[in-house]
């Protein structure tokens, strides 16, 4: 069995040669017409340039929270973010407002050859944008942005802006939140020291009145009244008992103020510290990617590529003629 699958395998080898050899002259004009077009088509097509960007992102979270907070869940700011950061990063390379800046910058409906008053005008420049603008994640949790240009110098410019609008939106992002956020802790660290200042009058005005530390100044008088007395000095007792009858009734005022003002002192760091974090927020400036590999101009075109243009066309030529030869020649043979 095995002998004569080979016998045949053999013989269908050896037939075809035998036609390859018969036929050699269609065959190579053939050939020679579609390496001829091919060459004509790779000199027609308008060569294409690509630029490629590789991106991490950063750590997210409060800049306050990791440089100021003393805390043990706090995130490490200089290291690179995780999956959540990559897909979060993704969607804002992805979005609108992005794409609709790249658009108006390099006039891509004239650069795409787009007439805007056109019907379906946006539908076909935002295609266009997809086709030529590639964003894709690495297994590496790294971002790749490959931007594909007949021009070289405008591919390696739309990679790199595109990474560096990044920033941008998501400071105006971060910003509109964070300024919100200072606005309403600033509103309570104010009325908190407002407060403060309305009690400190209150004990200013006390203190006036001889209310300085209600049980120190008790014990003194007691001490002093009974001395008074035992003495005999009717006036001192009088003046002394007049001194505590302040007390008595400004005492207990004295007393809540004094805690009321211990109480609201520990509220304000609290808050003064959240003051400080919200100004941080919203001062911060730091980069929230990595660019480890920026967009350069390409030497060398990226499409098409001739030789493997060249080589597919004649050797899809050559084997459509043979399949045709084969069944010509099994034709003729039947017959």
């Amino acid at each position: 069995m095995n002998l004569v699958s080979e016998e045949n395998n053999s013989f269908d080898l050896k037939n075809l040669l035998n036609l390859i050899f018969r036929y050699k002259l269609p065959l190579f004009i053939v050939g020679g017409v579609a390496l001829v077009m091919a060459i004509i088509v790779c000199l027609i097509i308008q060569p294409r340039y690509k630029s490629t960007v590789i991106l991490f992102p950063s750590s997210s979270g409060s800049i306050s929270q990791a440089i100021i907070t003393e805390s043990q869940q706090k995130k490490d700011i200089l290291r690179f973010g995780e999956e959540e950061e990559v897909e979060q990063l993704m969607q804002v390379l992805m979005s609108s407002e992005i794409r609709n800046r790249i658009i108006e910058k390099y006039d891509l409906f004239r650069h795409y050859d787009i007439d805007p008053n056109s019907k379906h005008a946006n539908s076909r420049l935002y295609r266009a944008y997809n086709s030529n603008i590639d964003i894709s994640r690495t297994q590496f949790m790294s971002i790749k942005i490959e931007v594909s240009d007949i021009s070289a110098d405008t591919a390696a410019l739309i990679a790199n802006d595109i990474a560096s609008l990044v920033d941008s939106i998501i400071f105006k992002i971060q910003r509109e939140r964070a300024y919100k956020a200072f606005v309403i802790v600033e509103r309570e660290f104010i009325a908190q020291k407002e407060k403060i200042k309305n009690i400190e009058d209150s004990l200013s005005a006390l203190s006036v009145l001889g209310v300085i530390d209600v049980k120190s100044q008790t014990e003194m008088y007691s001490e002093q009244h009974a001395i008074a007395i035992a003495n005999g000095n009717e006036r001192a007792k009088v003046e002394i008992e007049k001194k505590l009858d302040v007390l008595a009734s400004y005492g207990s005022t004295h007393s809540i103020l004094k805690e009321q003002m211990f109480e609201e002192i520990k509220q304000l760091a609290v808050l003064e510290a959240k003051y400080r974090e919200a100004k941080i927020d919203l001062e911060q400036d730091l980069p929230n990617t990595y660019i480890v590999s920026p967009a350069e101009v390409a030497d060398k075109k990226h499409f098409p590529i001739c030789w493997l243009v060249v080589s597919i066309s004649v050797l899809s030529a050559l084997v459509f003629s043979l399949i045709i030869i084969i069944l010509f020649d099994r034709y003729i043979k039947k017959k």
